[in-house]
């Protein structure tokens, strides 16, 4: 014979006041937790996103990102006539020889400065390259000349940025014809013009990446290998999403890293908190413990019983971060990607996985808190039990 669960949720009703401060107390940790959780998935989710599995990206070897990256003419030359690169409907090949640098911008309101990736595209094979891509205001650059566009973040929040605006950086004033959204990728966290005139601006002989569709993409390991393997050649080819993943690594594992912590710190006090509450349930009601063991229920289903309160305790704390820590995807940060030093914006991301695992920790944060109180309850003695009530 057991104690109905019903029991337990009697209880916290009966203590609604010490319930409901317990429960945010948790809640508050759960929210800490989850936010982190989703602030490391929103970052890695768009910068993976940016990218797509049939695209390839090469680059210089070791090189970390495009920015410190550089292939000749000659080297994109030659990875332009690989036969694992896909043609276009206009018999071209859908191969893109970008350069990418950062300049500094202010902000607006602020004035506070930050990088911002200039990409030089070759039009249209980069905007094909990237269905994302949408032009939402004005219109495309024209080739040759010192046109831009913004990416919708970037127009949004840097001065100069916005569409008519002029921005000025390599010695040159540049003016904005259009505003492009890119979705939930990074590119909405660049500004693009000609290649060719990018690479006039800055000074730059050479590309900073090649990029291109494969034909098939079983291809790409061949591909790969006779690259790096080619003397003539000083590159490394990586998978389009694989070069973004890693670009997202180092943040977002800091992001991790920093959330544990402060989850541990805030999660001591809360399971504190459930363990006096528990403690407090369990000197309140000794007469009732004692009843119950007078009317044949065994020390497990005390235990069973009080365990349960505490881990509906955390449960209800879990429920309630969870709740807080969905509203935060309305909310978009911008912060500096490590890997390539520019300004990137993302927005927290919740998902299946971050939902489950917030709960999860809530509720084993309500079994430790309950433990020592069930146990302590369980072990009691029917009879100074029932004296100590009358």
């Amino acid at each position: 014979m057991g104690i109905p669960i019903s029991y337990s949720f009697r209880n916290l009703w009966t203590r609604r006041l010490t319930t409901v401060l317990t429960a945010s107390g948790m809640g508050l940790v759960v929210f800490v937790f989850a936010a982190t959780l989703m602030l490391a998935e929103g970052l890695q989710q768009t910068l993976v996103q940016t990218g797509s599995p049939d695209n390839v990206v090469v680059l210089r070897k070791s090189s970390n990102s495009e920015v410190q990256s550089g292939v000749e003419r000659t080297q994109a030359a030659l990875v332009e006539t690989q036969p694992e690169v896909a043609i276009g409907a206009d018999g071209q090949p859908l191969l893109a020889k970008e350069l990418v640098v950062l300049i500094n911008l202010q902000k607006r309101g602020t004035h506070k400065p930050a990088n911002v990736v200039i990409r030089g595209v070759a039009t249209p094979a980069s905007f094909t390259l990237r269905p994302a891509v949408r032009l939402i205001e004005g219109r495309l650059p024209h080739p040759g000349l010192a046109e831009v566009i913004a990416g919708k973040s970037i127009a949004r929040r840097f001065k100069g940025a916005g569409l008519g605006e002029t921005l000025r950086f390599g010695m040159r004033d540049w003016r904005v014809v259009g505003v492009f959204d890119a979705g939930a990728t990074g590119f909405s966290s660049e500004i693009w013009g000609d290649v060719e005139q990018m690479m006039q601006a800055f000074r730059r002989p050479v590309y900073s990446s090649v990029i291109f569709r494969l034909r098939d993409s079983s291809e790409f390991d061949e591909f790969k290998s006779r690259i790096e393997g080619d003397p003539r050649l000083t590159v490394e080819a990586k998978r389009e999403t694989r070069y973004y993943l890693d670009q997202s690594e180092a943040m977002a594992k800091f992001l991790r890293i920093l959330g544990m912590v402060l989850t541990i710190v805030f999660s001591i006090g809360a399971v504190i908190g459930a363990t006096i509450t528990m403690y407090a349930a369990v000197a309140n009601r000794v007469t009732e413990i004692g009843t119950l063991r007078a009317l044949g229920f065994r020390r497990r289903d005390i235990l069973s019983a009080f365990v349960i309160e505490s881990l509906l305790l955390g449960l209800c704390g879990g429920i309630l971060g969870v709740i807080g820590a969905s509203f935060m995807q309305l909310i978009t940060i911008s912060t500096m990607n490590w890997q390539s030093f520019s300004e990137l914006a993302f927005s927290f991301t919740l998902t299946l996985g971050i939902f489950w695992k917030s709960l999860f920790f809530s509720l084993v944060m309500g079994l430790i808190g309950g433990t020592l109180p069930a146990f302590r309850a369980s072990r009691m003695n029917i009879v100074e039990a029932l004296r100590s009530g009358g």
